[in-house]
């Protein structure tokens, strides 16, 4: 099975004798040698790791901003040129941060309160804000031009969180609403069915190494997916929380989803075989401890703090640890962004300073931070 759809084009004098921005175009309900796109991403977090292993030294530093306010932002998305952008949501204009560190903030075409949550990067190189409140679309283009278009559903609350399927379409991820909602690479805004719905069901979602899109469950009861065909179904789930498990998810180097818990007391992944299991934290905050995670150079996958004190960490062979922050506040992040050097940025909900946790990785992570498989939000 070969797919030569080419996600990310822009990227491939970056990249050359390496993968592609090929991902798979299929269902498979078993993994195999045909998945590709996932064996070569397997490749180049190996070599990562081994060099963010070598490199293993970490540490946490803080930054100013421009501009801050309560839920002032909530995601980021890592932009060709290596800017992160993050995703407004009650700010009134648009923040970003260049590769040099750069802090600095641009107009947007619209904003309300609450307007967004999570961003996604779409195969032609734009950002698209993923609406919750909004009631139209927000994208900024590969040249940093700002502009809206128009929205088939909109509800308050509506999606939180999107995810890139394999054939390059954008899937919001359903939390208050009754349809789901996806966006195709050539910007055609269409609705589909879902098999389960409720009130705030989940938050964020991620690509896994079959092309299934994982919903990550908040308070859903249940799994949701959509396959790489499009077909929508639900799957037993071994822990769930009335007052809210978790917050976005990880897709780890070893084909694992963790779901980063946010009221959860322990922690849940699915293995890239499907099996859903638990296993024990560190540290949990039963008024929501982390909010979505990133991905490491060394393959730790980090926690994003919200209301925790403390950092927390899974290591590549599942070891849980927790190590000191730099600042913490009452909402202080929702999400983080890895940057091409190995930074990684906590992205500020409430926080009124930046916070970021240096790899010193050793290595350009261009193929690594911008891939469809690594998921942000």
């Amino acid at each position: 099975m070969t797919n030569t759809n080419k996600i990310n084009p822009h990227f491939k004098t970056e990249v050359a004798n390496t993968l592609q921005w090929v991902i798979p175009t299929a269902d498979s309900s078993t993994l195999d040698t045909t998945l590709s796109a996932w064996n070569n991403f397997k490749n180049l977090l190996a070599e990562t790791q081994a060099a963010g292993q070598l490199f293993n030294k970490t540490v946490v530093s803080t930054y100013s901003l421009v501009t801050t306010r309560v839920s002032s932002f909530l995601g980021g998305v890592l932009a060709p040129n290596g800017d992160i952008h993050l995703v407004p949501a009650a700010s009134p204009v648009g923040q970003k941060i260049s590769l040099t560190g750069v802090v600095s903030t641009y107009s947007l075409v619209y904003s309300v309160s609450l307007m967004s949550a999570g961003g996604v990067l779409d195969p032609n190189g734009n950002i698209h804000f993923i609406p919750y409140s909004a009631s139209v679309g927000q994208k900024i283009d590969i040249n940093g031009v700002v502009s809206t278009y128009s929205l088939v559903y909109t509800t308050a609350g509506a999606y939180r969180g999107g995810v890139l399927d394999p054939n390059g379409n954008i899937y919001f991820v359903p939390c208050f609403t009754s349809v789901g909602q996806m966006v195709s690479p050539t910007g055609v805004v269409s609705t589909y069915s879902l098999v389960y719905t409720t009130f705030n069901a989940y938050n964020g979602g991620v690509l896994a190494p079959n092309g299934d899109i994982h919903f990550v469950p908040y308070l859903a009861s249940v799994g949701q997916k959509i396959s790489a065909s499009g077909v929508v179904s639900t799957y037993s789930l071994v822990y769930t929380n009335s007052g809210g498990s978790y917050f976005g998810g990880v897709l780890s180097p070893n084909g694992d989803i963790h779901f980063v818990p946010f009221e959860a007391s322990v922690g849940q992944k699915i293995s890239a075989s499907g099996v859903v299991s638990t296993y024990s934290l560190v540290y949990t905050n039963s008024t929501g401890a982390y909010y979505s995670g990133v991905l490491a150079p060394n393959g730790d996958i980090h926690f994003v703090p919200y209301n925790a004190i403390v950092g927390q960490k899974i290591s590549a062979s599942g070891v849980v640890s927790t190590y000191s922050l730099a600042y913490t506040v009452s909402h202080a992040h929702a999400g983080g962004v890895l940057t091409p050097n190995g930074d990684i940025h906590l992205i500020p909900y409430s926080a009124t300073v930046g916070q970021k946790i240096t790899t010193y990785s050793g290595m350009n992570l261009n193929m690594v931070a911008l891939h469809p498989f690594f998921n942000k939000l």
